[in-house]
């Protein structure tokens, strides 16, 4: 009976919850200030395509390319100009644009002004395209990914339509 008594007077074990529950708040508060402290990319960008062309030629304003039924018979190359700007209208610098889609790719970075030339031609950091003999239309996919911004991803950004 001694030995119970002595057992229900121990006070020393209630002190191990109030312990626990102090380090989980302590944790807790820790975790949050790491997590403040995190930047999240919250900017999307506003991409344009302003031009595009067969190379060499007058670009025409817009997205779509028209080649000749000669030309799209071989691998030929393609220009197009791209803009990208954040949501209060500031250029993306240094943004890395790549553009791929019917055999080809083009890529390049964003200049202070938000623009870069995006041209399919081996010679530039890319590789020309070409239209299959029962082809008659294509589209090219535009990817751009800067620090701070989500990444843009375009599918049919770019579409080239063959001409009789």
């Amino acid at each position: 009976m001694i030995m119970l008594n002595k057992l229900f007077d121990d006070d020393s074990a209630i002190e191990l919850p109030i312990n626990i529950v102090v380090m989980l708040v302590v944790g807790m508060v820790a975790l949050a200030a790491l997590i403040a402290i995190i930047p999240p990319p919250t900017k999307n960008m506003a991409v344009n395509v302003d031009e595009a062309g067969q190379q060499g030629q007058t670009l025409n304003p817009g997205n779509t390319i028209i080649v000749d039924s000669t030309v799209a018979k071989t691998p030929f190359a393609v220009e197009v100009k791209v803009t990208a700007k954040d949501p209060d209208g500031y250029p993306v610098r240094d943004a890395n644009v790549v553009l791929r889609g019917l055999g080809g790719v083009a890529t390049n970075v964003t200049d202070d002004n938000g623009c870069c030339v995006l041209i399919t031609d081996s010679s530039n950091n890319g590789a020309p395209i070409s239209l299959a003999s029962n082809q008659n239309e294509g589209t090219m996919d535009l990817t751009i990914s800067s620090n701070g911004f989500y990444d843009y991803e375009k599918t049919d950004a770019v579409m080239v339509v063959r001409t009789s």
